[in-house]
């Protein structure tokens, strides 16, 4: 039953528009001492049992093809099949100890990409697939997922009305991850002597020289 209402979605890359509805919880954010700023709540978006099985199984799909077609890079962890925080932590320590037996000096910088998953560009991740020559219907569903998408924010005394959701991926959708490493993909720099890895939007750069000063 299921599959036969999701199938017709799954073959022409259609995510309908009553699946990219969704209500937003509001919580407080525990031991904050002022909660007037909105910095001091959260949104837990609670997304349809439908539109989530769907994802799946587009997320799925999508990831078999990205890899590939070697859209993602192998030093991305999480999100991924078989990469872990642990191998992230391996490939890390291992770079740094091989270099150093090399009599390198080491630095590493560490990063955050701040509110990445909010400001993912539907247009601009639709031309990232396109460059790797994915399926268009991937395509075309990746775009509807991402665009003409609303959320309802409940808390007491709301009014409890959609407002658009123009940018960014879908939270807690099954496919959301793996957007985003395919939208950050290319940050992964070459770096010789050293190393470029992320897990999901945080990132660390390695470096090596015969001083700590030029790794800078």
């Amino acid at each position: 039953m299921i599959q036969d209402l999701l199938a017709p979605l799954v073959s022409t890359g259609f995510q309908a528009r009553s699946l990219k509805k969704a209500d937003g919880i509001v919580l407080d954010k525990p031991g904050k001492p002022s909660y007037d700023f909105p910095s001091s709540i959260m949104v837990i978006v609670l997304l349809q049992t439908f539109s989530k099985i769907l994802e799946s199984i587009m997320a799925s799909r999508l990831s078999c093809v990205t890899c590939m077609v070697g859209l993602l890079n192998p030093h991305q962890c999480c999100s991924l099949a078989g990469y872990s925080t642990m191998d992230a932590c391996t490939t890390l320590t291992h770079k740094i100890k091989t270099l150093q037996m090399a009599k390198c000096k080491v630095s590493t910088l560490f990063l955050d990409i701040k509110g990445g998953f909010d400001n993912i560009n539907p247009q601009q991740c639709c031309c990232i697939l396109r460059s790797r020559g994915i399926s268009p219907y991937l395509i075309s569903w990746t775009r509807s997922v991402l665009m003409g998408r609303s959320c309802r924010l409940l808390f007491q005394g709301s009014p409890k009305i959609f407002s658009p959701v123009a940018v960014g991926t879908p939270q807690a959708s099954p496919v959301s991850l793996l957007l985003f490493v395919i939208y950050v993909s290319r940050l992964h720099l070459q770096i010789p002597l050293g190393l470029t890895l992320s897990y999901i939007d945080h990132f660390a750069l390695t470096a090596s020289s015969l001083s700590y000063r030029w790794n800078i």
